[in-house]
């Protein structure tokens, strides 16, 4: 294996959270680099088994050989269609490490990081059609607004958005550098790094449809899971752990349940502990933990 392709984030709090039983099925659903999996699978006895998915082919170079591990090649929104695959419908246990790995960030030619010039790509999986090239350039003014609104939370996106297909009918935005000449007067000296990082992460969400695949991901949870069977994940954007808090709290992405003559209501989950972050000694090993969120849940 790979060890420097991925640091995995809190990895004993996120392994300890899904309580392992040694005969259990498990499933990480963000493979990466392995990290997580390899931890599972040091809990696991003979007869426990773990299943993994990762869209990225390049995680399959590191892909575990143990008898008990299978790895999917697969987005984590098909769980419940490949799993059945293998004959599993319910689990006891389901870990994920939202986010773009270590390795997709330092990859230059994969466009996903600020400090490299690439061709604008961003693709987890590289077998999609849908690149940060076509985002860029045959989006809609629209189309491009919304995304940098509701996926960068950026303030001037109608600014951005029109700069851009002011700038494209001239000549196409190929490169990052080209997109940060583009938009260089959005980009002030003291936050320039934060604001790209605003931009990059807006049309990488809107390239590889991240907040369709947690949504359709999550609702597929609380039937996998078997009665007590523990949830775990972690987060990095505000976006993402939006979703995982509300979907824990009531089994809903907006509003509120149904509530019965008395006022209850019942969901499927019941968080576990409150927020855990990682420590200033993790985050000083590994910076990309810094804005790392876990949460753990448990089928009711």
């Amino acid at each position: 294996m790979i060890m420097a392709y991925h640091n995995p984030v809190l990895l004993t709090e996120t392994v300890d959270g899904l309580s392992i039983k040694p005969d259990g099925v498990y499933v990480d659903v963000t493979f990466g680099g392995g990290g997580h999996s390899k931890e599972i699978l040091k809990r696991l006895g003979e007869k426990g088994k773990l299943f993994a998915f990762d869209q990225d082919e390049d995680a399959l170079k590191n892909t575990i050989d143990d008898p008990r591990f299978t790895l999917i090649n697969e987005n984590f929104r098909y769980v419940k269609r490949f799993l059945r695959l293998y004959g599993i419908r319910q689990v006891d246990g389901i870990l994920a490490d939202f986010g773009v790995s270590s390795h997709q960030f330092d990859v230059p030619e994969r466009g996903f990081s600020t400090r490299f010039e690439a061709n604008l790509d961003m693709r987890m999986n590289q077998r999609n059609e849908l690149s940060a090239f076509h985002v860029v350039n045959e989006y809609e003014e629209e189309q491009l607004r919304q995304v940098f609104a509701q996926y960068g939370e950026l303030r001037p996106a109608p600014a951005m958005a029109r700069l851009i297909v002011e700038h494209r009918r001239t000549e196409p935005i190929v490169t990052s550098e080209q997109l940060k000449a583009v938009l260089r007067k959005f980009l002030p000296p003291r936050h320039e790094n934060k604001v790209l990082a605003q931009i990059y992460q807006a049309i990488r969400i809107e390239v590889n449809q991240e907040i369709e695949a947690l949504k359709e991901f999550l609702l597929q949870t609380p039937e996998l899971l078997v009665q007590g069977g523990r949830l775990s994940f972690i987060s990095y954007h505000s976006l993402e752990d939006r979703l995982v808090k509300r979907f824990i709290r009531n089994g809903l992405f907006e509003g509120e349940p149904e509530r019965d003559v008395f006022g209850n209501f019942e969901v499927p989950l019941k968080k576990v502990n409150g927020l855990i972050v990682p420590s200033q000694e993790e985050i000083k090993i590994n910076n990309r933990a810094r804005s790392a969120k876990l949460r753990i849940a448990e089928k009711l």
